[in-house]
């Protein structure tokens, strides 16, 4: 047997605390289940690769738990005794047995590309085409909590220096209300910050178009996914007449979708997420479609640990076209971390760790205190 082949698969779920409740527009969470995957193979390398969702499969119909018996019961027997760098054909035989669920099977290609790195002891990036940075901005994601709450926790990262821009969920509340909310905020933060809005897919066609234009405006510089995925005709029309730039999210999860949008100019940015387009090579193929398209992406985030988040990193710093920052801040919403080395946040940036694979370690102890019983 090759010492490359997987000889082992391992599933566990974890819940891990969160410092403060995170809350989107139709759901919110104080833990986040947190699925993690680990292939081990014939030559004593271990790949581990992470499954999470925003706060429950009302996103994107997927769970940790419908994961877990995904991988455990279908994808498992097809990765055991196959080598890890045969990720595109392993690929090709998921899908034969499993349609869509792109959150289970970006944690197995992210295990396996972090197998094959260590196996070769480099960097994931290497896999990727090399670096373009070392590290990428982050935004800080705001709730939908009442203006004062807000403003409080924007001030206090803005004094610490740990944050620039910030991110404000909406589409939890009446529209007039949640932008008055809105411009509370931005009037009290004008010149010290830059500030975004994440609509998670909420508004009607009417509604972002008449409440759209109040937050451009107020200086938002950028509005995240206003209207319901499949809408994309009605992102396009948006993205043609408001002059804050908009970021497709929900409408954006293959490279299909890419194709798709690029040729509607159906958005300004596109959100780059791992977790959801299936692992790092889609996630990949979406980014040098933007750029030929010209087209500036953003690394989005699903709330990851530091496992998830570290894969996002690596493929952010290997994608020329991720010009417009990042999300990456999970791992600074938990309460503790999973790794035995955190990973490096300073002057509002996430930095590239060094070492082969991931780059990072799980922490065992912090495993089997998280670990779901």
């Amino acid at each position: 047997m090759s010492d490359l082949a997987i000889d082992r698969v391992e599933t566990v779920l974890l819940d891990v605390p969160l410092r403060r409740a995170h809350r989107f527009a139709r759901a919110s969470m104080d833990a986040q289940p947190v699925l993690l995957v680990r292939l081990s193979t014939a030559g004593g390398v271990t790949g581990v690769g992470e499954g999470v969702v925003p706060g429950g499969p009302w996103w994107g119909g997927e769970s940790v738990e419908t994961m877990q018996v995904l991988i455990e019961r279908y994808m498992a027997p097809i990765l055991l005794g196959r080598a890890v760098d045969d990720i595109e054909a392993i690929g090709r035989d998921i899908q034969d047995v499993v349609a869509n669920n792109l959150y289970a099977k970006t944690a197995v290609e992210v295990a396996l590309h972090d197998a094959w790195a260590r196996s070769l002891g480099v960097p994931v990036h290497t896999l990727l085409g090399g670096l373009a940075r070392r590290s990428i901005p982050v935004t800080w994601a705001l709730g939908t909590e009442p203006a004062p709450v807000v403003i409080e926790e924007a001030l206090g990262k803005l004094e610490a220096g740990a944050h620039h821009t910030f991110k404000l969920k909406m589409g939890a509340q009446d529209p007039d209300a949640d932008v008055e909310r809105v411009l509370t905020i931005a009037e009290k933060l004008a010149g010290a910050a830059g500030l975004r809005v994440d609509v998670n897919a909420r508004w009607d066609r009417l509604t972002a178009l008449t409440q759209l234009p109040r937050l451009a405006e107020a200086g938002i510089e950028l509005v995240e996914q206003p209207v319901p995925g499949p809408e994309t005709e009605t992102l396009a029309e948006l993205t043609r007449g408001l002059r804050t730039a908009v970021m497709a999210d929900e409408s954006l999860r293959t490279p299909t979708d890419a194709l798709r949008l690029a040729k509607l100019g159906a958005a300004d940015i596109y959100s780059l997420k791992t977790t959801k387009s299936g692992g790092l090579r889609a996630s990949k193929a979406i980014a040098e479609i933007a750029a030929a398209a010209d087209v500036p992406c953003h690394a989005g985030t699903s709330i990851e640990t530091g496992i998830g988040t570290a894969a996002s990193l690596q493929l952010a710093c290997a994608a020329p076209a991720v010009t417009w920052g990042s999300e990456l801040f999970g791992p600074l919403l938990m309460r503790e971390d999973i790794l035995t080395t955190p990973l490096r946040y300073a002057n509002g940036e996430l930095h590239l760790p060094e070492g082969p694979g991931l780059g990072v370690e799980l922490d065992p102890a912090a495993v089997r205190a998280f670990t779901r019983s």
